[in-house]
């Protein structure tokens, strides 16, 4: 008999030469292609913006594709100072560089300038969504060991997900039966001879073992398409919110039929995309000629997805056009796509240090999702307010960066003031505080004194002009701080805010 066939119950059972063939394939181009990601990383310290903040180390992998370029996720080199790369059959540590990275999908571009280290790697062609209980293979080096680590798990999940790295963002993902672990992270997630995705996240927690997330491939081919520019551009959002139209009642009352197609529109957020396009109460009935189900669903490649995966695999300055049910008739909408900067805000920041202005001991930082992270403890009502309702509410709209007096470094000149910090600022002098940019101009307006006064709060801070510039630098060597303000925007993204607008205009 041949060699690996045997019987059982009188059946001739053969292994699939084919599909073993295929494994030893793709594990020996995986050896090729998937690399080991080391990372010296600097996290910036929000509760004293001043510090240049922790360093630490971090491990990861990435994978070679076209132009001698290296995929992997923004988490494994957010915040990079130094990273090299290296494969398993060679012992060198390659030094690299970060070409692009995009917090709001999660992914990162690498590249290696040593020539030395692509000889013998070949590319790893990208396919298509994996079927439902299909099987794939998660490539990476998780902790333990300094090999390439094979883990296979069943397509067990496509929906939208929340995107942990950026903290805001949701995108299309899958849900594999295999854990994704530290050092995982990055790997091509494959499936026959093609990546299928990237290993990303991981589900922690009691309530579901051994379930990972990985990256499709219309995310993967979107982020390689925005940065073919030389820039990240971001996503594009319709900056609407909708709901459901299941109910018949709800139905009746929209005069819709009971076919089960359309949502309702029951917020446009102004300054976004389809500000002035669309209206509340408008029944979304197609999207780009693609039928929406009153779940809010499409059928795109075969498979049901929200409607917004539509707008996803686009791009700032392309159009969507909307079939619209308004005053009783069917009407075409056609909006202009662009990111939703109202809500930048609520995203995790990494390589920009963050902002500030010191004044007197006094520490002001605009609110960022980093900021919250650290005053979640102490901030009071109205701050947790605010930046709960910034987006829902539109604060951006007149307020597009909101200024709190984050800390009050204690002083014999201040320390009355302490009990103060934590508040939203309204305004200084007089003058209203709508962005960290306008603090600097308003302290050094006004009198003898400078007025400091908060949202809802009617005691105000008070400080002696004369007697901050005689403890300023007191305070600096006190606190080991060298500058006493960084304000420059760098990347960070704002609402532009109405108000911006009508100056604009003038």
């Amino acid at each position: 008999m041949l060699k690996g066939v045997f019987r059982v119950g009188g059946l001739l059972l053969i292994p699939l030469l084919g599909s073993c063939g295929t494994r030893d394939w793709q594990l020996s181009e995986a050896r090729k292609n998937v690399v080991m990601i080391e990372v010296t990383a600097q996290t910036w310290d929000y509760r004293l913006p001043w510090n240049p903040g922790t360093v630490s180390s971090a491990r990861g992998a990435g994978f070679v594709i076209d132009g001698n370029r290296i995929l992997t996720n923004a988490h494994v080199v957010s915040g990079a100072r130094y990273l090299t790369v290296q494969r398993e059959a060679d012992p060198r540590k390659y030094p690299a560089k970060v070409l692009h990275v995009a917090h709001d999908c999660d992914l990162a571009l690498v590249q290696v300038e040593d020539t030395d280290f692509l000889k013998g790697t070949s590319v790893l062609p990208i396919g298509e969504i994996p079927e439902l209980e299909s099987v794939v293979s998660v490539y990476g080096f998780p902790i333990g060991g300094d090999r390439l680590s094979v883990t296979r798990g069943v397509v067990s999940r496509i929906d939208y997900n929340s995107y942990t790295h950026s903290g805001r963002e949701s995108h299309l993902a899958i849900q594999i039966d295999a854990a994704i672990n530290p050092g995982n992270s990055g790997g091509p997630v494959m499936q026959a001879d093609k990546v299928v995705g990237v290993a990303f996240q991981g589900f922690r927690g009691d309530v579901a073992q051994n379930v990972g997330y990985m990256i499709p491939t219309p995310v993967i081919r979107r982020f390689l398409k925005d940065v073919e520019d030389g820039h990240y551009d971001h996503y594009v959002d319709l900056a609407i919110r909708w709901m459901p139209l299941e109910n018949p009642a709800m139905r009746h009352y929209y005069q819709r039929p009971n076919d089960g197609q359309g949502v309702v529109v029951t917020d446009i957020f102004s300054e976004g995309s389809a500000d002035g396009v669309l209206q509340k109460g408008d029944v979304l009935l197609s999207i780009d000629g693609h039928p929406i189900e009153s779940d809010g669903s499409v059928r795109l490649d075969g498979q049901p997805v929200q409607l917004e995966e539509i707008v996803e695999r686009k791009f700032a300055g392309d159009t969507v056009e909307l079939g619209v049910w308004r005053n009783q008739a069917l009407e075409k909408r056609k909006i202009t796509l662009r990111p939703a900067e109202m809500f930048s805000m609520y995203e995790n920041l990494y390589e920009e240090p963050p902002r500030y202005v010191l004044y007197g001991g006094l520490v002001f930082q605009p609110l960022t999702a980093n900021l919250m992270a650290v005053l979640a403890g102490s901030a009071d009502l109205r701050l947790r307010q605010t930046y709960t309702l910034f987006g829902q509410d539109q604060i951006y709209r007149e307020t597009p960066e909101p200024v709190i007096l984050a800390s009050v470094l204690p002083d014999r000149s201040n320390v009355y003031l302490v009990g103060l910090a934590g508040q939203v600022v309204r305004e200084i002098n007089g003058r209203r505080i709508r962005t960290l940019a306008d603090v600097l101009p308003a302290l050094e307006s006004g009198g003898e004194r400078t007025v400091i006064r908060f949202e809802g709060d009617q005691r105000p801070a008070v400080l002696k002009k004369g007697e901050v510039d005689q403890v300023m630098p007191r305070i600096m060597t006190q606190y080991g701080i060298t500058q006493a303000h960084r304000t420059e925007l760098g990347g960070r993204r704002l609402a532009k805010g109405s108000w911006k607008k009508e100056e604009e205009s003038k």
